[in-house]
């Protein structure tokens, strides 16, 4: 999970539609800066655009699976949308 401020500012981010190394180009509506997760930094890197080579930096997160979360958190709870089948 990344942060989305810079400067003060907050980026809204999507996907751009690419992938590199099976891994999604995002960019931010606001600059039209690509970010990627490059291997060697702490976040999103901006790898082309107004904002290249600016980071927006790791947030403190929980990798797992729904499964495991629902055991530590059994009040969660989560968004469906039409025709989703929960495993």
């Amino acid at each position: 999970m990344y942060s989305r401020e810079i400067d003060g500012k907050v980026l809204s981010l999507e996907a751009s539609g690419w992938t590199y190394r099976k891994t999604f180009v995002l960019y931010d509506r606001e600059t039209g800066t690509l970010w990627y997760p490059l291997p060697d930094r702490a976040g999103l890197t901006g790898v082309a655009g107004p904002l290249e080579d600016r980071i927006l930096r790791l947030l403190p997160s929980t990798r797992t699976t729904w499964q495991r979360w629902y055991e530590r958190q059994p009040e969660s709870g989560y968004m469906r949308y039409p025709g989703h089948r929960p495993r």
